[in-house]
């Protein structure tokens, strides 16, 4: 039992000494090393390991700590569509004139009577009440109310009454009712117009009337007025008006915005392909 236990403390010292010679040799290597500026053999293959994994790390951190900035909206921008008018021809027909112009802005050669012609139409007949006011008519949600040309009674039709004629001529049309005016913007920024609908003043009406229609009762306004939206800038907007047969007519954007909101931010337009 001695001679064992003498043995093992023997063993023990041996490989206590040969640990300390290999720190110090190590120790050494490393005061070498930082001496001289070379990398010493024994580690290379380490450090080349290391520096390798790095760059796809380095690249994910760079990239989390520092994203794309967002584009910075235009502060104006103006489109060069052309326009028409809708009289003599078609008194009530500021919607459809309004998408002539945005179809020959694409390069589609359409006239206003062509489109008129092809519009869809709620047909229901105007009832009236013993005051001669409405109490029931067709939904210009559904098509066009009345007669284009006022040779009857005649109305106006909505964004979505309107919508599959545009949708037909152009497949990649979206119907933008309800959304920001900011999207609005973002469309002429692209070169793309709108379709608004406002009133002819561009002002707030200031007499609603209701009448009961197919699909339930519509509040609306005589003064519903549509035309191409074309340009804006940080105080106007600029819109090529049927009703006057002008171009780039400048209106105070907020007024506009408001005429706009109160005949429920409707809207019509295209992306590009």
């Amino acid at each position: 039992m001695t001679i064992i236990w003498q043995g093992l403390k023997v063993t023990f010292g041996f490989f206590l000494v040969a640990g300390l010679v290999f720190a110090s040799s190590v120790f050494a290597v490393l005061l070498y090393a930082k001496a001289t500026g070379k990398e010493p053999a024994l580690f290379a293959s380490v450090s080349s390991a290391v520096v390798m994994a790095k760059p796809a790390e380095s690249a994910q951190a760079v990239q989390t700590a520092t994203p794309v900035p967002a584009v910075q909206p235009k502060k104006s921008a103006m489109i060069d569509a052309p326009v028409f008018a809708q009289l003599p021809e078609l008194p009530a027909g500021c919607e459809i004139t309004s998408l002539t112009m945005l179809l020959n802005y694409v390069g589609i050669a359409k006239n206003k009577m062509e489109l008129a012609a092809e519009m869809p139409k709620d047909e229901t007949p105007a009832v009236l009440n013993t005051d001669g006011s409405i109490a029931s008519w067709g939904n210009p949600n559904t098509g066009f109310v009345g007669d284009v040309t006022r040779k009857k009674r005649g109305f106006g039709i909505y964004h979505a009454g309107l919508f599959p004629l545009l949708k037909n001529y152009i497949p990649q049309a979206i119907d933008i009712t309800g959304e920001s005016f900011e999207m609005y913007e973002q469309q002429i920024a692209r070169d793309i117009p709108v379709i608004v609908w406002t009133t002819i003043d561009f002002n707030i009406p200031y007499k609603w009337v209701t009448w009961d229609t197919p699909l339930g009762p519509l509040k609306t306004t005589y003064a519903e007025h549509a035309v191409l939206l074309v340009g804006y800038d940080e105080n106007n907007v600029y819109l090529n008006d049927p009703i006057s047969g002008k171009k780039q007519v400048q209106v105070n954007k907020d007024q506009f915005i408001d005429s706009w909101t109160a005949m429920g931010k409707q809207g019509l337009t295209y992306l590009k392909k």
